[in-house]
């Protein structure tokens, strides 16, 4: 009877060890840095983003942010706080499960309104730099497959392609990482807009290693077969803020 259950359990284990792709399962092992550097989220910045037009002409707006990651969601406060004219408060609500929201404030307005989704795509200085682009929802999606290891640049690197569910709201059909082997973090990435089939491309320049958190001082955005490109440029900023619910309540997202 004992030797009955025995071969019992190890029937199982068998079925259970054999049904998980080899690819799911190295997927897992891949993401698992990136994943954590979301959940563990617990920072704020200052810098700029720059849009850069056909003719190098420079719109430059002043940005600070605010990021925690609570059990199942981050949540991302996004301040635009320059020029005046363009003053914008951004509370961006990613769930781990696949649910996101994200919520917009002017000057004046006694309440936040919800972004319709038709907006996500949209971003203070165009699309380029678009309000869903803030999140790295990619990370968290249910269709993920590893490629072979490849260099970009002198970095050896992970190249994940990550393809979202049915649940998942985003304007992009796929996105490819390429994720340093050493540290898990981007350093490039293309994201495949669903309705066009345009690639923007997102490159990660200044990798820093601060209060044992990866960041990158610069991302620069081009769309392949495009001229001009959008900036991200982070001045300075804390990895371990101890930020708590508070900081993204509704009545800091409209106080300005």
């Amino acid at each position: 009877m004992r030797m009955g259950i025995s071969l019992l359990r190890a029937a199982i284990a068998f079925t259970i060890f054999f049904a998980v792709p080899a690819g799911a399962s190295d997927a897992r092992a891949v993401l698992a840095v990136p994943r954590q550097r979301i959940e563990t989220a617990d920072f704020t910045t200052t810098g700029r983003l720059v849009r850069v037009d056909a003719g190098g002409a420079r719109t430059s707006y002043g940005i600070s942010m605010k990021a925690r990651g609570f059990p199942g969601v981050l949540r991302v406060l996004l301040d635009v706080n320059s020029p005046s004219a363009e003053r914008l408060h951004v509370l961006l609500e990613m769930h781990f499960d696949g649910a996101s929201t994200i919520r917009i404030a002017r000057p004046g307005d006694r309440a936040a309104a919800v972004l319709p989704f038709d907006k996500w795509s949209d971003g203070p200085l165009g699309p380029g730099f678009s309000f869903e682009d803030f999140l790295e929802q990619q990370y968290f999606w249910t269709g993920q497959s590893v490629e072979t290891p490849v260099k970009f640049g002198a970095r050896d690197c992970d190249v994940v392609t990550s393809v979202p569910g049915a649940v998942d709201r985003t304007h992009y059909a796929q996105i490819k990482t390429w994720l340093d082997h050493t540290i898990g973090f981007p350093v490039y990435v293309e994201k495949t807009v669903k309705t066009t089939g345009a690639v923007k491309q997102f490159t990660y320049f200044g990798l820093r290693h601060n209060e044992g958190v990866w960041s990158a001082t610069q991302v620069e955005e081009k769309t392949r077969g495009q001229t001009g490109e959008t900036l991200l440029i982070i001045d300075r900023g804390s990895a371990k803020a101890n930020l708590s619910l508070t900081d993204f309540s509704s009545e800091r997202l409209t106080h300005f």
